[in-house]
């Protein structure tokens, strides 16, 4: 081959490579440009503007700075949607997290039969352990179930205090679900009564610590009423319910609305149970109550499905058996009416009508006197009431007299059994009537003694109860009594004193502490006739000692009002140095002179017979002096005072 063709042929081969060069070039470059161009748009309509593009022939690379790691799988999912993910080169930063916020601490227990479940997320610093040892010792052999987990970071300002409330409150609750959080505690469970619900209602409230909401939800199973009893009064006093009871909420509803359109004015409501003899129950007692109304007044009661209308004295027969009629025909056929319509009672004879009246005072001691139909039923009336209330309460001087009705000792038995359900009153037997009237801390008492009285004396019996509700004597809601809350301030105030700044009636700094302990037990105590005395040692002029002590006693009264204490009935009274409890002649006596004292004062007319009546009673003393007496017996056997005074003159 000739020079010249090789020469042609090496020109052509390396002009083809030339423009083949130029031509990939040309290519690659446009291909560069359409990637970044396609994948650039596709990062705008993603909402990822951070994202920067660049390209390196056919590799796409992407760079900035992400949010967070979400973000930045965003970008590389947005730019795989335009090519080829294996073109895609990750250069991408992603921003330091700010620090994490702490997470939400919560646990919730449930508690039953078979023992207790916790769940839920507590910090790390709270002693699992423990906890899991005191939900052990609720349960006894129960089984403690923990799933449970913790996160290092610290426990809010309140976390402890719920817990610790949370896990004291599921000791009282068997059947119970407990959701714990830093500012709140939700409470849901079954208790075993109403009364123990009340009980543990006002228990908890009183417990909660103050910067935890406390959310209750308790419920209790009705209870069986028997019999099923409502007592409707329209009389001279008013109108009223000595008893009412309903199935439902909307069987209570009705009966009240029938009541109120009779005349009922104020708050009422009806006790739900079981044991209703008719599910037309509501039906009946509304229709009752309206032809009562009719009718002008008289006595309804229900006692299951025997019905009880005892007219007013002196209505008209026609009207009276009118409503009677009516009455009858447009009742539930289980239901069963028995009307009466009383006459003018006879002449009675200048002995007046024969009574039987038992009576317990306040302090209780029991009076049982009047008349009685034969000497083995006051022996019975004697031997009931000390069975009831203690043999050594008990004084009976009732009588034996002649031409009683023939129930009459059945009355007198049924009205000591309902005096044994107060906590103080009297009972008066009539021979047409049963006067039921005193004070008590149970709620329902009114109609727990009507049922008591119809399933004694028969649904037809005609009586009165008038029983007044005292929050100071409702066990549930563990109010101290008035002497046991002066018992209770000796106990708070121990060895400290309350003091003064020398020689005035300005409470010394140190004694904060002790009025704040004071005002929280006074205001559990309520309104209750309490003396604060002031007393001083002999040193000074005795007018001026006198104006001292009262100046000072002012202040603690002053001190306690400041702090919410309910202080109405309080008194002060400045004693001077009239009461000294030692020696004035020794330091140490004068030290003991200075003090202030709690005294709780019984009325007058709480101190005198229960009766009224010149009888010698067997009631104990209950004057003023009583906390006194007490506190001078327990200085001298080394023990402080109810509350002592000041440190100096």
């Amino acid at each position: 081959m000739r020079l010249s063709t090789l020469l042609t042929m090496a020109a052509t081969f390396s002009a083809a490579g030339l423009i083949s060069t130029v031509t990939a070039y040309f290519t690659a470059g446009v291909i560069e440009n359409a990637s970044k161009t396609a994948v650039l748009s596709e990062m705008d309509r993603s909402a990822l503007p951070w994202t920067e593009v660049d390209t390196n022939g056919l590799q796409v690379f992407l760079i900035g700075t992400a949010p967070d790691e979400a973000a930045r799988f965003k970008a590389l999912a947005a730019a795989g949607r335009v090519v080829d993910a294996a073109r895609v080169i990750d250069q991408m930063q992603v921003e330091e997290p700010e620090d994490l916020a702490p997470p939400h601490f919560s646990i919730e227990i449930l508690r039953n039969d078979a023992g207790i479940s916790v769940i839920g997320l507590l910090p790390s610093s709270t002693d699992r352990e423990a906890l899991i040892a005191g939900f052990q010792k609720v349960v006894g052999e129960g089984e403690v179930s923990d799933f449970l987990e913790a996160a290092d970071y610290p426990a809010p300002d309140s976390w402890e205090d719920a817990l610790e409330f949370a896990a004291a409150a599921l000791d009282d609750l068997p059947r119970s679900k407990i959701s714990i959080d830093a500012s709140r505690v939700a409470i849901k469970a079954m208790t075993e009564s109403d009364q123990v619900r009340r009980r543990l209602e006002s228990h908890l409230s009183r417990r909660r610590p103050e910067d935890v909401q406390l959310e209750l939800s308790l419920s209790a199973p009705r209870p069986v009423i028997s019999p099923y009893t409502l007592r409707f009064i329209i009389d001279a006093d008013g109108v009223r319910f000595d008893a009412c009871s309903a199935d439902t909420e909307a069987a209570s509803l009705r009966i009240l609305e029938a009541a109120a359109a009779a005349g009922l004015e104020g708050k009422s409501s009806c006790t739900l149970g079981l044991g209703v003899p008719s599910r037309r129950w509501a039906d009946a007692v509304a229709m009752s109550i309206g032809k009562l109304k009719e009718l002008g007044g008289g006595t309804l009661t229900f006692t299951n499905a025997d019905i009880s209308l005892v007219a007013h004295m002196g209505t008209e027969q026609a009207l009276f058996d009118r409503i009677v009629g009516e009455l009858d025909s447009t009742l539930p056929a289980v239901f069963a009416l028995h009307a009466d319509l009383p006459k003018p009672p006879e002449q009675v004879t200048d002995e007046g009508p024969p009574e039987f009246i038992a009576i317990r005072s306040p302090e209780g001691p029991v009076q049982v006197r009047g008349r009685i139909g034969s000497e083995i039923s006051r022996q019975l009336a004697d031997s009931f009431a000390r069975a009831r209330f203690g043999s050594t309460t008990v004084k009976t001087t009732a009588r034996v007299a002649e031409n009683l009705p023939a129930d009459w000792q059945v009355r007198a038995l049924a009205g000591i059994e309902a005096l044994s359900l107060l906590a103080n009153g009297a009972v008066t037997v009539t021979p047409d009537n049963v006067i039921i009237s005193g004070k008590t801390g149970n709620q329902n008492l009114n109609a727990e003694i009507a049922q008591l009285l119809t399933s004694k004396l028969g649904d037809t019996a005609t009586f009165e109860i008038d029983v007044e509700y005292v929050k100071r004597l409702d066990p549930t809601l563990n109010i101290p009594t008035p002497p046991r809350c002066v018992e209770m301030i000796t106990e708070i105030i121990g060895a400290r004193k309350i003091s003064f700044e020398p020689g005035s009636a300005t409470l010394d700094a140190t004694t904060e502490g002790i009025m704040d302990d004071l005002a929280e037990l006074l205001k559990k105590c309520g309104d209750i006739p309490l003396e604060i005395g002031g007393h001083t040692d002999s040193q000074g002029r005795e007018v001026m000692n006198e104006a001292l002590s009262r100046d000072r006693a002012q202040a603690v009264l002053d001190a306690l009002l400041s702090r919410l204490v309910p202080v109405r009935s309080y008194t002060v009274v400045g004693y001077g140095e009239s009461e000294p409890i030692a020696d004035n002649g020794t330091e140490d006596g004068r030290e003991a002179n200075r003090r202030i004292t709690f005294t709780l004062v019984v009325p007058e007319d709480e101190q005198a017979p229960a009766d009224g009546t010149d009888e010698t009673s067997s009631e104990p003393p209950a004057d003023g002096a009583a906390a006194d007496a007490a506190a001078d017996e327990a200085k001298d056997d080394g023990a402080e005072t109810p509350a002592e005074g000041t440190s100096d003159g």
